[in-house]
């Protein structure tokens, strides 16, 4: 099953024979572009992947701003997710005696990366709007 929540569908017919289906936590299979840019800008930076890391990862390579606040709020959902998992370093005093929180990207993480690279290249082959055009 893909991550995200667990489905539930209703199916009614009414007297007239027609069907109607209600789903509920529709179960989400993709994922949304900044969660894509955290987990690849995690896999990038590798073990030492902390919030400030990721987020100057993914501005050095895409050229976004990231605020961090945002990039923690959305580890934090990830990790909810269990797309990624976190474990807090030692304190240290150039940090004024807090700890850093490290990030790794687990299994299911890396399979919600290939399903959405797949899902996109996918919607992206073979659009003559998008194909480079040779000067």
């Amino acid at each position: 099953m893909p991550f995200g929540s667990a489905e539930l569908v209703h199916i009614w017919l009414t007297r007239r024979g027609e069907m109607f289906i209600i789903c509920e936590e529709m179960a989400r299979h993709l994922l949304t572009d900044f969660e894509l840019m955290l987990l690849l800008a995690t896999l990038r930076v590798g073990d030492e992947a902390y919030g400030v890391e990721i987020a100057r990862e993914i501005e050095r390579t895409s050229g976004r701003r990231v605020l961090l606040g945002a990039a923690y709020a959305a580890l934090d959902r990830l990790e909810r997710n269990d797309l990624v998992s976190s474990t807090v370093g030692s304190p240290t005093p150039e940090r004024g005696g807090r700890a850093k929180r490290f990030f790794r990207v687990t299994p299911r993480g890396v399979r919600a990366v290939r399903e959405t690279r797949k899902a996109l290249v996918a919607l992206w082959e073979d659009l003559p709007q998008l194909k480079e055009k040779r000067t």
